[in-house]
Order: structure tokens, then sequence, then C-alpha cells
């Protein structure tokens, strides 16, 4: 079933270190918490420099949507500028994470997988116009990152998007999307079989 999520609809968690908050989009199975979900989308604004909360077992991918960026010490290993010029970050969930930010908040998608149970892919298309696209994963969610509008439709449905929603779709389908100009993500999860 293929279903729209209005961000408005939709409501920001405080970070107990006060550093931030966390808007979940969409999470599996429904009403999972942290420690038992397979998957989990969310969008995250960073206001103050911290650590990152650790999850192990979960691979996570962010991708900046708004704001200067964000700087990442990882395990102290490295440290990764996620911003513009390198819009996206994969990492372990397990990984020791310090974030630094600048003078402005950062806004942040945040994809979380389960690895034992499934696994993710993060892309990033600009759309101007009219263009096709296809599903080709056992759940994909489409998320308007940039722009007013955008149009999801094939012959038997039809979605109105604004920014920061989302459509989940399940299974293989066509879809023709139209706007002026926007950017999307696209996230692909796959369930390992059993």
């Amino acid at each position: 079933m293929t279903i729209l999520i209005p961000y408005a609809s939709l409501l920001a968690s405080p970070w107990k270190n006060g550093g931030g908050s966390t808007t979940e989009i969409a999470i599996s199975p429904p009403g999972a918490g942290l420690d038992t979900f397979d998957w989990r989308i969310s969008l995250a604004t960073i206001a103050a420099s911290g650590p990152f909360s650790v999850f192990e077992g979960i691979d996570r991918t962010l991708a900046l949507v708004d704001g200067p960026g964000v700087t990442l010490d990882i395990d102290g290993d490295g440290r990764f500028v996620l911003s513009e010029d390198e819009p996206v970050l994969e990492f372990a969930g397990e990984a020791q994470v310090a974030a630094t930010v600048g003078a402005r908040p950062t806004t942040d998608f945040n994809v979380m997988t389960r690895r034992a149970r499934c696994a993710h892919q993060l892309g990033r298309r600009s759309l101007s116009g009219m263009s096709g696209f296809a599903t080709r994963a056992d759940l994909t969610v489409l998320f308007l990152a940039e722009g007013d509008s955008l149009e999801v439709s094939n012959d038997e449905q039809r979605f109105g998007m604004v920014r920061y929603d989302a459509v989940l779709f399940d299974g293989d389908a066509s879809w023709t999307l139209e706007a002026g100009q926007a950017t999307i993500f696209i996230v692909d999860i796959h369930f390992h079989e059993d």
C-alpha cells in the first residue's frame, strides 16, 4: 500500500541533551522503540554541538536538508563535513560520533536500518518538470527535501506533496513525478531473507 506522510502531521521530539530535536517520519514495525525498530526514517535539527546517540547493530545515513551543515568526528578516526559539497554520509550506528555545528542549526535527513534484518540505500535526485519514477525495493520512501511542491501519480493514485512530506511505497510500481524545481531523497530498503 502506498501512503502519503504529511510533515504537518508529525511532531518533533526534543533530545535529552538539549542539542536538537528529531521528527520521526516513519518506523517499522509501527510503534517500535529505538531498541526494537527494523528501520526508521526521521528529520533531525542539530542546534548545538555534542555527541550522537549510539545505536548498536544499526547502519545510518545522514543527508543535509537545510542549513550550513555539520562536522562529525567519527570514532576519533576522521573528521567528516556534511555540507552542500558532500551532502550524504554513511556510518555505523555503534560508532562514537561527536557533532560540531556553527552559528546556525542544521537540518538532516536520517535513515537507520537494523543490519541483521535489512539494508538501505539513499539516493538524491533533482527534478524539473515531469519525469518517471519506478520503485525497485521491498520498500521505498520518497522525501521532498527541497521545493515547494511535487505531484506523484499513476493510473490509480495521486499525491500532492509539499516540502518535507514523504510517500511510502510498498512493492514495485511505476509513477510520474511532476515539480517546478525540486530535490528528492529516495530511500530503498531491502529485507534480508530469513
